[in-house]
């Protein structure tokens, strides 16, 4: 038996998996903990009391999925002041072996470690085997990815795809990219400002100041903090969770306003990436947010918006569209990429 050590690094939160596998390539996880990330100067301390505590020897192998880019096999992270470096983690924590990857392509290895229950199928399309798998997931930002099949593996490939122009499609997406423009003064307006976390409170304050509906006071105070605490790395409340729930609940016409415009253009934006990859073995939707507003990714127009590309219509309808609903697929991706090292 080999054993694997797969972290998910992130600016919040750092979760440890220490896992086994053996010649049949199964990966059973021994013990698993979570850390609050600022609470440690680096991750040596962080894995060293992780191992202490499940008493255990020192891995052969390591991954740990990293929120930032990683360059030549360093990464700084987004949120901390962490600094990583795979030569001077090997030293210091005496792990043979360790990769940094980042944290959406730890998603991508993640989905070839996903069960059935671990998936909600939105459209049954026309799986191809051989083909390539798209990834796309809103979150903090908006992740966007692809495997291909090379021999008996898949290569996972991340993208920056999320940081392409945001292509607005009638009449209210025009106001919302000319109000993301003036409120912003910049010149251009990424996908990632509407389809993603942030891309939420952005769509409401358009709807609220376009005064497309009333605003309910106590959403009013909870947006209102948010926009206080701009620039300040940790925020108090947090109003893109509120306005889903509140959408969900169907109690706030101008949270469901909200929600709706965001499906309409995540769906969209899905089908972008699908025109680009046709990955008929499958587009995942990843990230946190799908999960959290299932009920209205199902209803409320993401795949109408996904098929709806004119003569490419038929294409789109035999892609396979599946959510992803374990919120630990990148552990589990990170967790495979240690057994491949």
């Amino acid at each position: 038996m080999t054993l694997l050590l797969a972290g998910d690094i992130g600016g919040t939160k750092t979760i440890l998996r220490l896992a086994e596998t053996s010649d049949s390539s199964a990966i059973h996880t021994i013990y698993q903990e979570s850390y609050h990330s600022a609470d440690f100067p680096d991750l040596v301390p962080i894995v060293q009391q992780f191992l202490v505590k499940a008493n255990t020897p020192i891995p052969e192998k390591a991954c740990f999925a990293i929120a930032g880019p990683i360059v030549k096999n360093t990464a700084k992270l987004t949120n901390l002041v962490w600094f990583l470096d795979t030569e001077r983690l090997q030293q210091e924590l005496g792990i043979p072996h360790i990769s940094l990857i980042n944290d959406f392509a730890a998603v991508g290895y993640g989905i070839l470690g996903l069960q059935k229950q671990d998936l909600l199928t939105l459209q049954v399309g026309k799986p191809q085997p051989e083909t390539p798998i798209g990834i796309i997931g809103a979150g903090t930002g908006l992740g966007q990815g692809f495997l291909i099949k090379q021999g008996n593996h898949y290569q996972v490939f991340p993208s920056e795809g999320g940081h392409a122009d945001f292509a607005p499609r009638n009449e209210i997406e025009f106001q919302l990219l000319r109000y993301l423009l003036g409120k912003h003064d910049i010149q251009r307006v990424s996908v990632e400002r509407v389809v993603s976390g942030m891309g939420v409170v952005a769509i409401y304050q358009f709807l609220r100041d376009r005064k497309f509906a009333a605003e309910s006071p106590d959403i009013a105070q909870i947006v209102r903090i948010w926009e206080q605490e701009a620039g300040q790395e940790e925020k108090s409340v947090d109003p893109g969770a509120v306005i889903g729930t509140a959408a969900l609940e169907k109690r706030d016409r101008l949270c469901e306003q909200t929600l709706q415009l965001f499906i309409e253009a995540y769906g969209a934006e899905a089908g972008n990436l699908a025109l680009k990859l046709l990955p008929y073995g499958g587009l995942y939707i990843a990230g946190g947010i799908a999960p959290k507003i299932l009920p209205l990714i199902q209803n409320n127009g993401f795949l109408l918006n996904f098929t709806q590309k004119g003569r490419m219509r038929r294409l789109l309808e035999e892609i396979p569209v599946y959510v992803i609903l374990n919120p630990q697929v990148g552990l589990i991706g990170a967790a495979l990429c240690a057994a491949r090292l």
